[in-house]
C-alpha cells in the first residue's frame, strides 16, 4: 500500500492532466478585432439572390451575428480559424449572393492571418482587385473567379509568394502590365493556376515548365500567342490542361508516356502545328489524330474541337474507357463512321458535330447509358433515327440537325422523360405526327423540327397542359393555323413558323405569346394578310428579330418595339409611308421593306439610324423625293439598296462617310447627277449600281490609285454619260485583276450575325443585282463573290476601247453596247479568259475581229452586231450574232420543226 504522500502526488498529477485535456479541448474564441473586421465586411454588401449562379449558393453571412450563442466568429458559416491561436485563417464566401463593391479600404485586408480566401461567384460590380491584397501575405489559396472584377491585375499580387492556388477566371481582368513571366517568377509554389478569360496577350514563358508540382493549368481564352513550351506537357504532376480558345497560340505535343496522370486535355480552337511525338504518331495538327492517343487510358476529358485535324478518327479511342467528356467537333476528318464508340460507358457528353461523319447512326451508341448530351449535328448521317434511342434514358439533349436523316421520328423518343432539348431540323425526316406527342415531354424547353418533310397534326386543345417552351421551330411543317397551345406559352423566346400554309389574319391572342420574353419571331413565307387587331406598337417588349417576309400583308407597316434589331417585311403588299417612329429605333441593324407598295418621301431622320444600321433595303417601292443626305463619320452602313423607286436629286456626298459600305444600288430612279467619283474613297465598296438614272457628263480620272480598290461590279448603263471610256479607272480597279483569296463565303452578302441569350444566329442579307448576261437581263438573288462585271451600255461614250481593259482578267461580263465607240476591238480582250458575255453591239467599231478572242474558253454570248466589222474565216459565222443572222436561224429552226411534225404525221 502506497504512502499518503505518493497518493497525494498521484492525485495532483491526475488533476493536472485532466485540467490540461479540458483546456486543450476548448477551442479559443475568435479575436475581437477580426470579428469586427468580418462584420464590417458583411455590412459593406447587400444580399442579392441574382448575384450568384451556383445551385449551391446561399447567403453565408446571414449567420454572422453577435448573439451569445453565435458570437464566436469561428463558428460562422464560411469562416475557419486556427485551433491553437483562434486567428481567422480561412474565409470561404464563394456563391454567397454578395452584391456591392470592394476596394483597398475594405476591412477584409485586416485579416492578416488568412491562408485561404474564396470570393468566387459573387458580384463586385467591376471593382478593381485591390492593391491591399498584399497584406494577406500568408495566403496559399486565392479564388476571385466569376465575380465581375475588372481592370489590371495589380503588381502587389506578386507579393503573395506562398500561393499554391490562384483562380482569377471569368473576370474582365488584364495581366499585361504585371505580365505572366513576372507572375511565375514570383509565385514559384503554384500548383493550380486558373486564368480563363484574363487578357494576357503574350506568349507562355518557358519557366512554367519548371513547376514540377503543377497539377492544373487553365489558360482558356487568354489571347495567348507564340509557341507553347513543350516541356509543360511533361510536368509529372499535371492532371488538368486547357488552352482552348487561343487561336494565335501554336505549338506541338512532345513525347507523353502512357502512364502520364493527365485527366483533362483541351486544345480546342488553337493553332498547334509541327511534328507530334512518337507516342502520338508522326503527325501535326493539320493531319490525322494519331492512333496512339488511345494510350492515355486515364483521360476523362478530351476536347480537340475547332481545329484542323484531318484523316480518320482513330479507332484506338476505343481504349479511352474513362472518358466523361469527348468533343472532336468542327474538324476536317475524312468521311467515316463512329464504330469505335461504345466502350466509353461513363461518357456523359459526346460532341462530334461538323466532323463529316457518314453512314447510319451506329448501334454501338446504345451502350452509352450514362449519356446526357448527344451532339452529332452538321454531318452526313443518313438512314433513320434508331428506335433504341429511347433506351438512353438520361438524355437531356439530342442534336441531330443538319444531316440527311430520313424516315419517321421514332415513337421511343417520346419516352425520354428527361429530354430538355430536341433539335432535328434541316434533315429529310417525314411522316405525320401529332404535335401533342412532343408536348408530353414535360421537361422539354427547346424543340426544333424546321426544314423537314413532316406534317404536324395540330390536335392539341386550348386547355391542354404543355411544357413551358423557350424555343420552338416548326417551319415547313405543313401547319395550316397557329397552334392553340401557344396561348399558354408566356416564356417563349424563339418562335419559327415560317414556310407553312397559315392563311388569313394573325389572331389577337397571338400578341400575348411570349409578350415579355420573345426576341425572335419568324412568320415568313405564309399567306398572312394582316393583324386581327393592329396594336399601336407590337407588344413584344423584348423582340429583336421579326421576319414576316413573303406573305400577303396589306395596309401600313406595323410599328416595331424599341428593342428591334432586325425588321424584315419584304415581298408583301404594304402601303402608306414609313412611319416616323422608326427613327427612334436606336438598336436597329437591318431594315428590309423591299418589294412592297410603300410611298412618300424617305424620312430625313433615317440618317440618324446609320450609326447602328448596317442593312437598308427599300428596293422596288414607290418612294419619291431626295435621298437623305446628312450621313456622319459614325455611319455603319454595309448595304444600301434604294433601287426601283422614283428618287430624285443627287447622290448624297455624305455617303463618303460610310466607310464600311460594300453594296450601293441606286439603279432605276430619277437621279440627276454626274458620276460620283468621290465614292472611290470607300475602302470596302464591291458593288456600285447606278443604272437607268440621269447621270451625265464625263467620268474623268481617279485622284488616287487606291480608288475603288475593291470594286467588282459596276453598272452605269442607260444613263447619259459621255466622253471617252474611263481607261484610268480600268487601271486601278484591282479587285477585277486579282482574285480575292480571303473571302469566307461564296456569295456577297451582309451578315448581321450576333449572339443573344445563349443563341448564335447568322442573318444573311444577300446582295441582289440585275445584270445583262447571256443575251438577257439576269436577276442575281445571290451574287457570287468571284464575279466581276462592267456594264457601261446605253450611254454616249466615244473614242476607242482602251487596251488596258485586258488587264481586268476576272471580268465575266463586259457590256459596252449602244454607245458611239469607234476604232478596232483591242486584241487584249482575248486575255480576259473568264469572260462569259461580251456585248459590243450598236457602236461604230471597224476592222477585223481579233484572232485572240478565240482564247476565251467560257464565252457564251458574243454580240458585235450593228458595227462595221469584218469577220475572219476562223470565227464561226454564228458567233458574230448579228440580229439578221439570229432571226434567220430562228426562222430556219421553226421550219425544220414543222417539217418534222409533218413527216411524223405521215409516218404514223
Amino acid at each position: 500500500m502506497g504512502s499518503p504522500l505518493y497518493l497525494s502526488i498521484s492525485i495532483s498529477l491526475l488533476n493536472l492532466l485532466l485540467l490540461f485535456f479540458l483546456v486543450s479541448s476548448v477551442r479559443p474564441l475568435c479575436h475581437p478585432d477580426e470579428r469586427s473586421a468580418l462584420l464590417q465586411f458583411k455590412e459593406s454588401f447587400v444580399i442579392n439572390n441574382s448575384a450568384s449562379g451556383s445551385l449551391d449558393a446561399h447567403a453565408k453571412t446571414e449567420s454572422w451575428k453577435l448573439e451569445r450563442e453565435s458570437g464566436d466568429c469561428c463558428s460562422w458559416d464560411g469562416v475557419e480559424c486556427d485551433n491553437g491561436t483562434g486567428h481567422v485563417t480561412g474565409l470561404n464566401l464563394g456563391s454567397s449572393y454578395l452584391y456591392g463593391s470592394i476596394d483597398s479600404s475594405s476591412s477584409l485586408f485586416h485579416l492578416v492571418h488568412l491562408q485561404r480566401l474564396n470570393l468566387a461567384d459573387n458580384v463586385f460590380k467591376n471593382s478593381k482587385v485591390p492593391s491591399e491584397v498584399r497584406n494577406l501575405s500568408r495566403l496559399t489559396s486565392l479564388n476571385l473567379s466569376y465575380s465581375e472584377f475588372s481592370g489590371q491585375i495589380p503588381s502587389e499580387i506578386l507579393e503573395l509568394s506562398e500561393l499554391q492556388l490562384l483562380d482569377l477566371s471569368g473576370n474582365s481582368l488584364k495581366l499585361r502590365k504585371t505580365g505572366l513571366s513576372s507572375l511565375l517568377e514570383k509565385l514559384t509554389k503554384l500548383q493550380v493556376l486558373y486564368l480563363t478569360d484574363v487578357r494576357i496577350s503574350s506568349s507562355v514563358p518557358n519557366i512554367l515548365a519548371n513547376f514540377s508540382s503543377l497539377k492544373a493549368l487553365i489558360l482558356s481564352n487568354c489571347d495567348l500567342r507564340g509557341e507553347f513550351p513543350t516541356g509543360i506537357f511533361e510536368l509529372p504532376a499535371l492532371q488538368f490542361l486547357s488552352l482552348r480558345s487561343n487561336p494565335k497560340l501554336t505549338g506541338y505535343l512532345p513525347d507523353i508516356q502512357s502512364n502520364h496522370p493527365l485527366l483533362k486535355l483541351s486544345l480546342a480552337n488553337t493553332s498547334f502545328f509541327g511534328q507530334m511525338p512518337e507516342s502520338f504518331g508522326n503527325f501535326n495538327f493539320w493531319r490525322p489524330i494519331p492512333p496512339s492517343l488511345g494510350n492515355l487510358k486515364q483521360l476523362m476529358t478530351l476536347d480537340f474541337s475547332h481545329n484542323n485535324f484531318s484523316g480518320e478518327i482513330p479507332s484506338s479511342l476505343v481504349n479511352l474507357t474513362q472518358l466523361v467528356y469527348l468533343s472532336l467537333a468542327t474538324n476536317h476528318f475524312d468521311p467515316g463512321t463512329i464504330s469505335w464508340l461504345g466502350t466509353q460507358i461513363n461518357l456523359s457528353y459526346l460532341g462530334l458535330s461538323n466532323t463529316r461523319l457518314a453512314g447510319t447512326i451506329p448501334s454501338a451508341l446504345k451502350n452509352l447509358t450514362q449519356i446526357t448530351s448527344l451532339d452529332l449535328w452538321s454531318n452526313r448521317l443518313e438512314g433513320q433515327i434508331p428506335p433504341w434511342i429511347g433506351n438512353l434514358t438520361k438524355l437531356t439533349r439530342i442534336q441531330f440537325q443538319e444531316n440527311i436523316l430520313s424516315g419517321p421520328i421514332p415513337e421511343s423518343i417520346f419516352k425520354l422523360e428527361n429530354l430538355e432539348l430536341l433539335y432535328l431540323h434541316a434533315n429529310q425526316l417525314n411522316g405525320i405526327l401529332k404535335l401533342d406527342s412532343f408536348l408530353e415531354l414535360k421537361n422539354l424547353t427547346r424543340l426544333q423540327l424546321s426544314g423537314n418533310n413532316l406534317s404536324l397534326l395540330n390536335t392539341v386543345g386550348i386547355n391542354a397542359t404543355a411544357p413551358k417552351l423557350k424555343l420552338l421551330g416548326l417551319a415547313s411543317c405543313n401547319l395550316s393555323e397557329f397552334p392553340d397551345f401557344l396561348r399558354s406559352q408566356d416564356e417563349l423566346e424563339f418562335l419559327e413558323l415560317a414556310g407553312n400554309n397559315i392563311h388569313g389574319q394573325i389572331p389577337k391572342w397571338f400578341l400575348r405569346v411570349g409578350k415579355e420574353t420573345l426576341w425572335y419571331l419568324n412568320l415568313g413565307f405564309n399567306f398572312l394578310t394582316r393583324f386581327e387587331e393592329l396594336p399601336a406598337v407590337l407588344p413584344w417588349t423584348s423582340l429583336e428579330l421579326f421576319k414576316l417576309k413573303s406573305n400577303m400583308f396589306q395596309g401600313p407597316l406595323p410599328h416595331p418595339p424599341p428593342s428591334i434589331v432586325d425588321y424584315v417585311f419584304s415581298n408583301n403588299s404594304l402601303s402608306g409611308e414609313i412611319p416616323p417612329i422608326l427613327c427612334n429605333l436606336s438598336f436597329l441593324v437591318a431594315l428590309d421593306l423591299s418589294d412592297n407598295n410603300l410611298t412618300g418621301i424617305l424620312p430625313r431622320c433615317l440618317v440618324n439610324l446609320s450609326d447602328s444600321l448596317e442593312v437598308l433595303n427599300l428596293r422596288n417601292n414607290h418612294f419619291a423625293g431626295a435621298i437623305p443626305s446628312t450621313y456622319t463619320k459614325s455611319c455603319g452602313l454595309r448595304m444600301m439598296d434604294l433601287s426601283q423607286n422614283q428618287l430624285k436629286g443627287r447622290v448624297p456626298r455624305s455617303l463618303a462617310h460610310c466607310t464600311k459600305l460594300e453594296f450601293l444600288n441606286l439603279g432605276n430612279n430619277l437621279i440627276n447627277d454626274t458620276f460620283p467619283s468621290w465614292l472611290g474613297t470607300l475602302p470596302e465598296l464591291k458593288v456600285l449600281i447606278l443604272r437607268a438614272n440621269g447621270l451625265h457628263g464625263v467620268i474623268g480620272k481617279p485622284q488616287a490609285k487606291s480608288e475603288f480598290s475593291k470594286l467588282q461590279v459596276i453598272d452605269l448603263s442607260d444613263n447619259s454619260l459621255r466622253g471617252k471610256l474611263p481607261s484610268e479607272y480600268f487601271s486601278v480597279w484591282v479587285a477585277m485583276k486579282l482574285a480575292n483569296t480571303t473571302s469566307l463565303s461564296p456569295y456577297m452578302k451582309a451578315n448581321t450575325s450576333f449572339k443573344a441569350r445563349g443563341y448564335s444566329l447568322s442573318n444573311n442579307y444577300p446582295y441582289v443585282v440585275t445584270l445583262a448576261n447571256k443575251d438577257r437581263d439576269l436577276n442575281y438573288e445571290n451574287v457570287p463573290d468571284s464575279i466581276s462585271a462592267i456594264d457601261l451600255s446605253s450611254n454616249q461614250f466615244q473614242g476607242e476601247i482602251p487596251e488596258v481593259i485586258g488587264n481586268l482578267k476576272l471580268i465575266r461580263m463586259l457590256n459596252l453596247s449602244n454607245n458611239n465607240i469607234t476604232g478596232h476591238i483591242p486584241s487584249s480582250l482575248g486575255e480576259i479568259t473568264n469572260l462569259e458575255s461580251l456585248d459590243l453591239s450598236r457602236n461604230k467599231l471597224s476592222g477585223q475581229i481579233p484572232q485572240q478572242l478565240a482564247n476565251i474558253n467560257f464565252l457564251e454570248v458574243f454580240k458585235v452586231s450593228y458595227n462595221n466589222l469584218e469577220g475572219p474565216s476562223w470565227i464561226p459565222l454564228i458567233m458574230i450574232r448579228t440580229r439578221e443572222i439570229q432571226d434567220c436561224v430562228d426562222t430556219l429552226c421553226q421550219k425544220i420543226v414543222e417539217i418534222l411534225k409533218s413527216c411524223s404525221h405521215h409516218l404514223l
